[in-house]
């Protein structure tokens, strides 16, 4: 079983950056501001000093944070907070080395011409060569009750809010681009029927699972590997800039989950889980074989056609999303294969 950690309804800093941040959220706007003084310069300088942001926990967090301000909110409080100035230009300073991070860890894949055929093929060839689906595998066919636990764990911090970060690429979209968007995330959205929407199915699966589906405790229990897969997608489509970024990151998304969900769901199924679980993945594989052609063509495609220039960040949001899937998927598989638990919760406990 989880511990009982997991269920607390409080996030803990991580480091300085996030200490800061969490102790001024905690009060309002009025209050809490004068706290902030300096924390531009905080987050420059620690940005300074890590190695590598994407696995930083301090800067992660903040960073998921500072973007969560923008959605349905994490941290109770002063809904002011969203556009702080204080708060946006830290969220600058580390978005930059977010991006850089990113661009130079993902590979960057040839770039097509910017045809509808000629972008459906590099996404393919790049998403058929480079993607392993070894964690859905292992899942299928050797983890246990705890592992397959453990993974829910990691998988609800954006499942539990599935396909929200996507959604602000509607406005930044226009014609063909945007009409196909629209029709992938109304899927997602259940069809306007709430009972079928991704992110239920997904609450449903954890309380079948013996998880209460606390969207706070599973942020806090997941390490920052976990987090910059969801900053991502956030950092895309909270800049217009990035439009084509979002764009290639759900095109591979759609492209790469249909056998993998079927994976997990014989995983499920194999331990005996309640039905509900395996629903949710079962879901995604009818959703994945059918999506991928609209994702890769209708969206990233009309995109190319209609905005040549995004070509490039098509191709390196698709590589993005491999990358840190991948990176994910190896923290989880090193984890159990070293005898180490895969979540923080877990750590803390032992």
């Amino acid at each position: 079983m989880l511990p009982s950690t997991l269920a607390r309804a409080a996030l803990s800093a991580r480091g300085p950056v996030s200490e800061r941040l969490l102790a001024a959220l905690s009060e309002s706007t009025e209050t809490g501001g004068s706290g902030l003084a300096g924390f531009e310069a905080l987050a420059a300088r620690a940005l300074g000093r890590v190695p590598d942001i994407l696995v930083d926990e301090d800067l992660q967090l903040t960073l998921f944070l500072l973007y969560r301000l923008h959605y349905d909110g994490v941290v109770p409080g002063d809904d002011e907070w969203e556009w702080h100035p204080a708060l946006l230009a830290a969220r600058v300073v580390l978005e930059r080395g977010f991006e850089a991070a990113l661009r130079a860890s993902a590979p960057q894949p040839p770039i097509p011409a910017a045809t509808r055929d000629d972008v459906a093929r590099a996404l393919f060839t790049l998403t058929g060569h480079e993607h392993n689906p070894g964690l859905a595998l292992y899942v299928a066919r050797a983890a246990t009750g705890q592992q397959a636990v453990e993974f829910l764990v990691h998988r609800s911090v954006y499942a539990l809010r599935e396909a929200d970060p996507y959604a602000w690429g509607i406005p930044r979209l226009a014609g063909r681009s945007k009409s196909a968007l629209i029709e992938i995330l109304a899927g997602e959205y259940g069809g306007g029927r709430v009972e079928r929407m991704h992110s239920v199915l997904f609450a449903d699966a954890l309380r079948a699972a013996g998880l209460e589906g606390d969207y706070v405790a599973s942020v806090d229990a997941v390490p920052a590997v976990t987090l910059a897969s969801v900053n991502a997608i956030s950092m895309f489509g909270l800049n217009r800039r990035l439009r084509g970024a979002l764009v290639g990151h759900l095109a591979a998304f759609e492209m790469t989950s249909a056998i993998p969900s079927r994976l997990y769901s014989d995983g499920f199924q194999r331990l005996g889980f309640d039905d509900s679980v395996a629903r949710y993945f079962d879901v995604h594989v009818e959703a994945g074989f059918a999506r991928e052609q609209s994702a890769c063509r209708a969206l990233a495609g009309s995109l190319a056609e209609d905005d040549p220039e995004a070509v490039g960040d098509i191709m390196f949001g698709a590589s993005v999303f491999l990358t840190l899937d991948d990176r994910q998927s190896a923290h989880l598989l090193g984890s159990w294969a070293g005898g180490y638990p895969p979540l923080r919760a877990e750590r803390s406990s032992r």
